[in-house]
């Protein structure tokens, strides 16, 4: 069984520019990526340009907070 402290914990991306925009405009959703990382040796807030599907383009995704 796993602990409850575990080491590798999985974390959501988020698309910054899709959340950054007005929500007056039409909006066709949020590009979000799951992944996992090592809680010791990233302990900051993890940040991937990763590409969005709904921007349809490169951009950065940053870690959302839990």
């Amino acid at each position: 069984m796993a602990k409850s402290k575990d080491v590798r914990v999985t974390i959501a991306l988020e698309c910054t520019s899709c959340t950054g925009k007005e929500t007056g405009a039409k909006s066709t959703g949020i590009s979000r990526y799951t992944t996992r990382k090592n809680r010791r040796n990233t302990p900051t807030r993890l940040e991937s340009k990763k590409y969005c599907s709904c921007c349809q383009k490169h951009t950065n995704h940053k870690e959302l907070k839990k």
